[in-house]
């Protein structure tokens, strides 16, 4: 009986594999060691997510599909590694056994995801950051356009387009901005570790045009955040200045023109932008499509009903991006600047009507949103003073500089 039992004990040990799967194998335990061994036991592989990339393409040759979905799969409850971006940064450690030892992958500026090998796992927790807020002034005069003014004062171009948005309902940035108006800005800058990050919000500006003083004040209040005078009026309006930002009139309005296509005159009922094809144009005013398509001579177009009888359309689109019966909030981007139509090059027509009559967008001052409400503007005429005191000091610099 004994000699069976040997027997049988002996073909079972033979019939066992001699090692599981590597992937599925246990992996050893992680033990403490000195700088340079953890070194010389690691691998380490840094790299940038491309276009197209998944998490699988990203490691491929690193790790086996098993191993990535052990690691997307120890992730999940913190992040989904399915929703990687261009770009982004991560690091891969692996250990002498071929196991992740350490997995790092930016998500962004302030949130790292990080996995780690504890024992016989993996563990995922999230790294987060947090920008230190500091408020700058920043004045410049304008010789040529805004952007160049910015530039020449240190800043980044999105603090030219930040401001020319502020200003969007009163200013039409293609026609009135002249050689020797000047700003003055009041915003935050964001730091990470003591290093310039990003601009943050503009708290409050001051837009100089000849003899018209513009100033606006950021207020978020119950209704959300917005932009007023000193008085508490909103400088949002209605209706936006122009459908597109930093371009040029090439054609106004007018009751008789000669076309540059069937060269015979007559009415140009709207304002002609020159802007590259592709621009992006956006709907000045919150409506409905009514019309997406093509229609007759100016091309590609997009017509939009709003309250109160207007109605605006933008012509010679090359692309659209909306449909008809589609609502569009003001600053949405309904399609790009093109040359379908009768058009002799690219260039957006825009106009406008109300109750069925043509109207000069140039001329248009619509009415205001609400202003600050009653029970806000204490906390509102607060801001207003503590802004006005730093817009009113003298501009001895044109670089950017900290205030607090």
């Amino acid at each position: 009986m004994m000699k069976a039992l040997t027997l049988l004990a002996a073909v079972i040990l033979l019939l066992l594999p001699t090692h599981l799967p590597r992937w599925m194998d246990a992996p050893p335990p992680v033990h403490p060691a000195s700088p340079r061994a953890a070194d010389d036991r690691l691998t380490v592989v840094r790299g940038i997510i491309a276009r197209n990339d998944t998490l699988a393409t990203a490691l491929a040759g690193l790790l086996p599909p098993a191993g990535v979905h052990r690691l997307v799969e120890a992730a999940r409850p913190v992040y989904d590694l399915a929703r990687i971006s261009v770009g982004q940064p991560f690091r891969l450690a692996l250990g002498a056994d071929g196991f992740i030892a350490a997995f790092t992958y930016g998500i962004d500026e302030l949130r790292t995801l990080r996995v780690v090998r504890r024992g016989g796992g993996l563990e995922a927790d999230l790294l987060t950051r947090s920008y230190e807020t500091r408020t700058a002034v920043v004045a410049g005069r304008i010789e040529s356009s805004l952007f160049e003014a910015i530039d020449a004062a240190g800043e980044e171009d999105q603090l030219a387009v930040d401001l020319a948005d502020i200003y969007a309902w009163d200013v039409d940035f293609n026609t009135e901005i002249q050689r020797g108006d000047s700003f003055r800005v009041v915003f935050e800058k964001r730091l990470l570790e003591g290093s310039f990050a990003r601009n943050g919000r503009i708290l409050a500006a001051e837009l100089t045009r000849g003899d018209r003083v513009l100033r606006a004040f950021l207020h978020e209040g119950t209704a959300g955040a917005g932009y007023y005078d000193a008085e508490g009026r909103p400088l949002r309006r209605a209706f936006l200045r122009s459908p597109l930002r930093f371009t040029r009139i090439s054609s106004r309005f007018s009751r008789s023109r000669l076309h540059p296509v069937l060269h015979v005159r007559r009415p140009h009922l709207g304002v002609d932008y020159a802007a590259p094809t592709g621009t992006p144009v956006s709907a000045t005013g919150d409506g409905l499509v009514i019309a997406a398509g093509w229609d007759g001579g100016y091309g590609r177009a997009v017509r939009i009903r709003h309250a109160n009888g207007y109605e605006t359309l933008y012509g010679h689109l090359s692309r659209i991006h909306v449909r008809r019966g589609q609502r569009v909030a003001q600053g949405a981007r309904i399609g790009a600047v093109g040359s379908t139509g009768l058009a002799t090059g690219p260039h957006l027509d825009y106009r406008m009507r109300r109750d069925g009559r043509f109207l000069d967008p140039l001329r248009l001052r619509s009415a205001p949103a609400a202003p600050v409400p009653t029970g806000e503007r204490a906390a509102f005429d607060d801001s207003v003073g503590r802004w006005s005191a730093l817009l009113d000091e003298p501009a001895s610099r044109r670089a950017a500089a900290f205030v607090e």
